[in-house]
Formats: C-alpha cells, sequence, structure tokens
C-alpha cells in the first residue's frame, strides 16, 4: 500500500506512495512578500513537503515543522532501521510511542470499515514484492499464500501504566506480522503540521507532504486553495499534466494510484498497491482515487483502500455508506474498455472544480 510531486498557488499532485526514511532536512525557502505569503520547503520522508501560509507577522515556522517531521521519522520510517515501525517489525521491542499507537489505531479502524481493503498488516508482502527498502523477491504460489497467512495475524495495541510516561504494548498473533504505515504517515504528517500552525494563530495555509495535501481558511481575498490532480502518465518518467483543479478551504485532497509507481517483469507492470485478500498487486482499471476530506490521515487512507478495491466496488462502497465521515468527495480515473482515460466524478466533487 504506497505517491512523484516549491510552493505554488496549484499544488501539481502526483502519485504513488513510497514512505522512505530522508529525516527532516534544512529549510530550502523561508520568504513573504509583501502579501504576508511565507513558504517553507525541503525533503522529507524520501519526498518533498511544501508548505505555504499567511502570516501578518512574517514568522518563520521551521522550528515548529521540524519536530514533526523528525518525530514521524524515527516514529514509522521504513528506511530508518533506528525507527520504532522496523524495530517493532524486527522484534527488537514491543513497546512504543504515542503516534505509533495512534497510526495502529487508526489503521485499525480503516480495516475494520472498508472491510479489509485498507490493511497495515501487509508489510512483509510489500517487502518481499520489492516496495519497501528490499529488492523484490520471486514469489511463487505457495509462498505467497504463506505470506498472506502471517500479514492476517491479530494485531493490538494497550497502554503501559508500570512505565512512567506514555508507553504502549504492541501484541502480535503472528510475530511474523509486519506493519507498514505507507498509506497513513504522510496524510498524519500533513495533519500534524496543519494543527501546529493553527496553534500559532496561523489559520491559511498549504501543507503538502508528499501530495497529502491538507488545505485551512481561505486565503486573505477569500478564495480558495488550488489543487491540481494528475492526469495519468504512459510511466514513470512521463512529464506531469493536469487533469483538473479543484479549489478547496478546510479540507485535504489526496490522490492515489498505480501508474508512477510499478515494476516491470515480461512486459507486464505490477502496481505498489497491494490487495490484502490476493497477497499480489492489484490488477484493475482504476488508475488513480482521490479523496476529499476534512483530515488528510482519512484522505490517504480511502485513497489506497479505492485503488485496492478497483472503481465498481469504490463506487458501490460510496453508494452504501451516504453518510461517510470519511469521505466529503471523491474523483476516479479509469482505463476503459478501449484503453481511453475515463472519469468519474462523485456531486460533491463536480462542485469543486474549478477548471478542466
Amino acid at each position: 500500500m504506497n505517491k512523484p510531486k516549491t510552493t505554488k498557488s496549484v499544488r501539481y499532485h502526483g502519485i504513488g506512495r513510497f514512505f522512505t526514511t530522508l529525516a527532516a532536512t534544512v529549510l530550502l525557502c523561508a520568504c513573504h512578500s509583501g502579501d504576508d505569503r511565507m513558504t517553507l520547503a525541503g525533503e522529507t520522508q524520501g519526498t518533498y513537503y511544501s508548505i505555504a501560509y499567511f502570516d501578518p507577522q512574517h514568522r518563520n515556522m521551521q522550528r515548529e515543522v521540524n519536530p514533526v517531521l523528525d518525530e514521524m521519522d524515527i516514529t514509522a520510517s521504513l528506511w530508518n532501521d533506528s525507527s520504532q515501525l522496523r524495530r517493532v517489525n524486527e522484534g527488537r521491542t514491543d513497546i512504543v510511542s504515542p503516534l505509533f499507537a495512534y497510526m495502529l489505531n487508526l489503521s485499525l479502524l480503516m480495516n475494520d470499515y472498508t472491510d479489509g481493503a485498507f490493511d497495515c498488516r501487509v508489510g512483509r508482502l510489500v517487502r518481499a514484492w520489492g516496495f519497501s527498502f528490499k529488492q523484490r523477491e520471486e514469489l511463487s504460489p505457495a509462498e505467497i499464500d504463506s505470506l498472506l497467512a502471517i500479514s492476517r495475524g491479530e494485531v493490538s495495541v494497550s497502554k503501559i501504566d508500570s512505565i512512567e510516561g506514555d508507553y504502549y504494548r504492541i501484541s502480535r498473533q503472528n510475530p511474523s506480522t509486519e506493519l507498514d504505515f505507507n498509506a497513513i504517515a504522510q496524510g498524519v504528517t500533513s495533519d500534524m503540521i496543519g494543527d501546529r500552525l493553527r496553534e500559532q494563530g496561523i489559520t491559511s495555509f498549504m501543507v503538502d507532504v508528499g501530495g497529502e495535501v491538507l488545505v485551512g481558511d481561505p486565503k486573505p481575498d477569500g478564495s480558495p486553495w488550488l489543487v491540481g490532480i494528475e492526469r495519468p502518465a504512459a510511466d514513470r518518467y512521463a512529464e506531469q499534466q493536469i487533469e483538473l483543479v479543484v479549489g478547496v478551504s478546510n479540507q485535504s485532497v489526496v490522490t492515489s494510484g498505480s501508474y508512477r509507481k510499478y515494476y516491470e517483469k515480461d512486459g507486464m507492470k505490477y502496481s505498489h498497491t497491494i490487495d490484502p485478500a490476493t497477497g499480489r498487486p492489484v490488477s484493475h482499471s482504476l488508475l488513480s482515487a482521490t479523496v476529499v476530506s476534512d483530515r488528510a490521515w482519512r484522505a490517504d487512507a480511502m485513497a489506497t483502500a479505492f485503488m485496492v478495491m478497483g472503481l465498481d466496488s469504490a463506487l458501490s462502497f460510496i453508494a452504501h455508506h451516504p453518510d461517510n465521515p470519511h469521505i466529503q468527495a471523491a474523483f476516479f480515473i479509469y482505463s476503459g474498455p478501449d484503453g481511453s482515460y475515463q472519469t468519474y466524478a462523485t456531486p460533491q466533487f463536480k462542485e469543486l472544480i474549478i477548471k478542466e
């Protein structure tokens, strides 16, 4: 379950979601103009982050942002062998921080809500298929079945009262079950940064962590923040093109897709999205799923779940959850029978479209 993207008025919203481990780096840009617009940019989690906000005091919020990026790296990075996630997966500890417990509880919640389409227990499968920090393995059907059994072991978290401070214990029915927060970590990061900005009295902002976009209040002139949705590319090296632009305020926009993150073997393209039900990369006509929600973690998780479900099941899910707390709007790009790109937008999404 796994996204490619200087802060601009239109965010080029890329596809794919590898959560890597470049720790929070130095500020690349912190400047302001006469309109009180400030920007920050840098690298984190193997991708970029860019933040734009309006502040009459012209404050540099880098010192507020860096601790969030650093905490997420040491908590949930698969590329940092000292992270809590690596140490849990490798059996080196079962004691974790509140942030780790929070992400695990969110993941288990979404697993139940999506009937298993979203599943953080597929870490061993993701690694075996080469979508993690290890090279791809050659998997036989029997090996896939074996890894599936590992990924279905029950996982739970409980608070430890006997240790000073807030700590939690992870329990795994199968000690070999590996967790992967790739499909929720960047969304949680965007939310945490947004919360930190609000705590400082900054309410008009756009936070983009590897494509997981969260925006606050409208800009001072009353206009919404603009987010571009990428058109499917022929391959991972193709230049980005924008399918459409939406205007949002106090919402998150996240896109997940399979046409930029994949590997090829014998002429076949294998998606980075693993189906927890089969243990194999998904194979269907859905190319990308965009979800609009109030929180980035919700949009992040649901976009991934829809990529697992495929178009028909995703639309059925939306129809059977009319009061869905996790989905305010959705947009899908899929391949038609003749190979052409087709789209479907929910009525709520159509209301957000600024330009097609």
